[in-house]
């Protein structure tokens, strides 16, 4: 089994934090394995890591670097900080917890909080919250200094606030993993064991670690603009979802459909024979909303044929769950599915 599978591994892509438009921790680790392979990389104007093989850009295949976050949008004079969500996050799914404040300067603790309930003044969250969820502006980042203290952290406006790299750690279960960010850190893993499969090999393939795609895919997009694609692969988690459910196993999911396109006909009919080729079942799910680095390039002409697989989830943007063999599954799929598009 590739190294590149171990927990090891996973736990080092998931304590690098990656908020959108601040990917350089994650986007480190990744080169640095990268390097490992005797590979060279390159980082765009967007920040996204590239490694290509052959030309065109026939096929390019992804994993995002970025993770759900939060944005300062507010320091108050008390020194505590307002937020609002980077992606599809939401209060109920991170709760009270340890935060990191990512100043320009210097890294700050915080706690995200949404103050006390022994109260009934209606001013209170704890009253509020009795007809209706909370949302972020509800939320306060509490980190104990004054505000002239923020700024020469260079904590400002656009700031950017992750969960703390002490609440990252992976839980083992006897046959699943959780952790935080295993979307997209878990598909990092596949991408890099898939990417590893094919380092000694020429082909029109461009392997594209992406930045921003919580925040509408413009990573990808950034670089399909400039260099389309015939085929774009996504590695994406696959939410088990009431309308697209899915066992959490080691099987890969596909997304058939999504907020932004589809996958054609023939590809479906394509990865049905992978799969039957390589006894590797697959989960079909046509998602209601969402979509990855392929299908938003593909809404905009951007590339002729959008695959997405995905690690079956439970938890999506929370505390996710997969099983322990669904890195190395879908890895082993999509090296089958790359190596039948170039024969």
């Amino acid at each position: 089994m590739s190294r590149f599978a171990s927990l090891e591994v996973l736990q080092s892509l998931v304590r690098a934090p990656g908020p959108p438009g601040q990917e350089g921790a994650i986007r480190d680790v990744v080169a640095g394995y990268v390097s490992e392979m005797g590979l060279q990389s390159s980082v765009d104007g967007k920040g996204n890591l590239k490694v290509s093989f052959g030309e065109p850009n026939q096929i390019v295949v992804t994993a995002h670097l970025d993770e759900i976050a939060l944005m300062v949008t507010a320091v108050l004079p008390n020194g505590k900080l307002k937020v609002r969500a980077l992606g599809g996050l939401h209060p109920w799914k991170l709760g009270e917890c340890a935060v990191d404040v990512l100043g320009s300067n210097a890294t700050l603790p915080g706690i995200l909080g949404f103050g006390s309930i022994h109260t009934e003044d209606p001013r209170s969250n704890t009253v509020r919250a009795r007809n209706g969820a909370l949302k972020w502006d509800d939320a306060e980042v509490f980190t104990g200094v004054p505000a002239s203290a923020l700024a020469e952290a260079g904590v400002r406006v656009g700031t950017r606030v992750v969960v703390a790299v002490a609440s990252r750690d992976l839980i083992s279960m006897p046959n699943h993993v959780a952790g935080r960010f295993l979307d997209d850190r878990a598909d990092l893993a596949a991408w890099l064991i898939v990417l590893d499969a094919f380092k000694d090999v020429s082909a029109p393939i461009t392997f594209l670690a992406t930045t921003s795609e919580e925040v509408g895919g413009e990573g990808a997009l950034y670089h399909l603009t400039r260099n389309p694609a015939d085929i774009c692969i996504a590695l994406e988690l696959g939410a088990n979802v009431p309308d697209a459910p899915v066992e959490i196993s080691a099987s890969p999911t596909v997304w058939m459909t999504d907020s932004y396109s589809q996958t054609t006909a023939a590809d479906a009919d394509l990865l049905d024979e992978i799969s039957k080729s390589t006894g590797i079942s697959l989960q079909y799910q046509a998602f209601s909303r969402g979509g990855s680095d392929a299908s938003c390039a593909a809404s905009h002409g951007l590339c002729a044929r959008p695959i997405t697989l995905g690690l079956p989830m439970e938890n999506s943007h929370g505390l996710e769950i997969m099983h322990i063999k669904a890195v190395p599954q879908l890895a082993e799929f999509t090296i089958a599915l790359l190596r039948k598009l170039i024969a």
